[in-house]
């Protein structure tokens, strides 16, 4: 979907996951032709923990993790907040974005 976001002005999709550089090169390698999105690792959570998007999965073994969310961000302000409660995958989707814009 990245050329209609584009076509609404969107500059660029960004995905941050908590992980690993090492893990999130290996893992962009998997997308072979992906120039679309930037894929940005978080390996401390620090990002994560800074909006309040964590995900306590300590008791699953899995530690710190980051909700699911979309942002759609202008200038450095939040225009466009979709948050995933748990593990959900329900309002978050590069769709329901694209909606939203």
């Amino acid at each position: 979907l990245a050329p209609k976001f584009k076509s609404k002005g969107v500059d660029e999709l960004l995905c941050i996951t908590v992980n690993d550089p090492f893990v999130v090169k290996a893992w962009g390698k998997t997308y072979e032709g992906n120039n679309a999105v930037k894929l940005l690792a978080d390996g401390s959570a620090k990002y994560t923990l800074a909006l309040g998007l964590e995900l306590d999965m300590t008791e699953k073994g899995l530690g710190i993790r980051s909700r699911r969310f979309t942002l759609l961000v202008d200038n450095l302000v939040v225009k466009i907040a979709n948050l995933e409660e748990g593990g959900d995958f329900s309002v978050s989707s590069a769709e329901d974005l694209l909606k939203a814009c």
